[in-house]
C-alpha cells in the first residue's frame, strides 16, 4: 500500500487539476476546494477542503474507491463509491482534528 500512495496523490492532483478545469462554471466550490461525489448507488455532491487530500485517512479511502473501481469522473468531480455515512463519519473525524 505504501508503495501505491504516490500515484495516489499524483492522482488526486489531477483530479484536482480536471476538475478546476471543468468547474468555472460552478462557482459554489471556493477556491482550496473541490466536489466529491460519494454514494453507491445514488452520488451526493460534498463540497471538501483539498487539505483532505493530505490526510491518510482520506488517502486511504481514495486508495480503497482506486483498488476496487478506479476513478471515474462522469459528473465533473470525484466520484467515490461508499456509503455515504462512512464518508460523513471520516469528514466528521477530520474537522474535528
Amino acid at each position: 500500500m505504501g508503495i501505491r500512495l504516490p500515484s495516489v496523490i499524483l492522482n488526486a492532483k489531477q483530479i484536482c487539476r480536471m476538475h478546476s478545469i471543468r468547474s468555472k462554471n460552478h462557482s459554489d466550490v471556493p477556491k482550496g476546494h473541490l466536489a466529491v461525489y460519494v454514494g453507491e448507488t445514488q452520488k451526493r455532491r460534498f463540497v471538501v477542503p483539498v487539505s483532505y487530500l493530505n490526510h491518510p485517512c482520506f488517502r486511504d479511502l481514495l486508495c480503497r474507491a482506486e483498488e476496487e473501481f478506479g476513478f471515474d469522473h462522469p459528473m465533473g468531480g470525484l466520484t467515490i463509491r461508499c456509503k455515504e455515512d462512512a464518508f460523513l463519519d471520516l469528514t466528521a473525524r477530520l474537522n474535528g482534528s
